[in-house]
């Protein structure tokens, strides 16, 4: 083939040229027949995810070494003249060698991975994606209410994880926190009213507090932080208008939506269910004095 290409390209520079151009082609069909005989058949999203980004990252490592292989210079004077344009490039490219330099501390310093709830300098979303200079977020939030997704895909420089926190709602810990306020009338059942909300957390909360309580022990073990409470919690608080009744409890990152339409659904039942013994309450205003005629 080399003899072949002297003859028609005697030039050496154009004929280096053209046998990067083959390799880059046969590469890269390489790298689509794989995608089209492997990749479809992976059913798992995490795994085929996977596979997409370290057959492209493997085909570009290959395409860059052949090209190096091809073009084959002397290296005496390079280390000058690099020298000399690092500086410059350096300057010029600052933002785009931190976002590098970011995603080497999120791949390397387990900041995040694929899949992970986040939030980002008030963005918050799921990533989709971590590419070289920009991680990409499914965002939630905004107009839309609640842990839900609003259709936008948010592309954040990687630059980002040195100069703000970085919110990791899944990371050790795929639980979250969370709670429901119930206002109950004066006069009500409150025992009455707390033996039925420890009844709806026995209920639709024990599995999740159980599991969290396991995931937690790992964490005291990794970090140096308390053992905490992740069974559910049930608190009182009285104040000018009603006892408020406080359910505390643990969720997982993904399901605290539903988890808590489900303990209100159930909620509404048992207070309906109880005979007006557990009465919901609402702001009320109290009148102690009414004007006189000539106020």
């Amino acid at each position: 083939m080399n003899h072949f290409l002297e003859t028609w390209l005697p030039d050496p520079l154009l004929r280096r040229l053209v046998i990067a151009a083959i390799w880059i082609i046969l590469i890269g069909g390489v790298m689509a027949l794989l995608r089209q005989r492997i990749f479809s058949r992976i059913k798992d999203t995490e795994n085929r995810y996977r596979f997409r980004k370290g057959v492209t990252f493997m085909g570009y490592i290959i395409i860059l070494v052949i090209v190096l292989m091809t073009f084959q210079v002397k290296m005496s004077g390079l280390g000058l003249a690099l020298g000399v344009a690092g500086a410059g490039i350096a300057f010029a490219l600052q933002e785009v060698i931190t976002s590098v330099a970011g995603w080497m501390a999120i791949v390397f310093g387990g900041f995040y991975q694929t899949g992970d709830r986040v939030q980002l300098g008030g963005i918050k979303g799921d990533v989709i994606d971590i590419g070289v200079l920009r991680t990409t977020l499914m965002e939630m939030g905004q107009w839309v209410d609640a842990d839900q997704y609003n259709g936008r895909i948010v592309r954040i420089a990687n630059s980002f994880v040195f100069k703000e926190p970085v919110f990791n709602y899944s990371a050790d810990f795929p639980f979250i926190w969370d709670e429901i306020r119930v206002p109950i009338r004066y006069g009500s059942d409150y025992m009455e009213t707390e033996k039925m909300l420890q009844r709806i957390a026995d209920t639709y909360l024990k599995e999740s507090a159980e599991v969290a309580k396991k995931t937690w022990a790992s964490m005291v073990k990794k970090y140096m932080i308390e053992d905490a409470i992740t069974k559910p919690m049930i608190t009182l608080m009285a104040n000018d208008n009603w006892v408020e009744f406080t359910l505390r409890y643990t969720v997982d990152f993904k399901r605290r939506r539903i988890t808590k339409d489900t303990l209100m659904r159930a909620l509404l039942q048992e207070v309906d269910a109880s005979g007006g013994r557990i009465q919901m309450a609402s702001t009320t205003i109290e009148i102690t004095k009414f004007p006189g005629k000539g106020a």
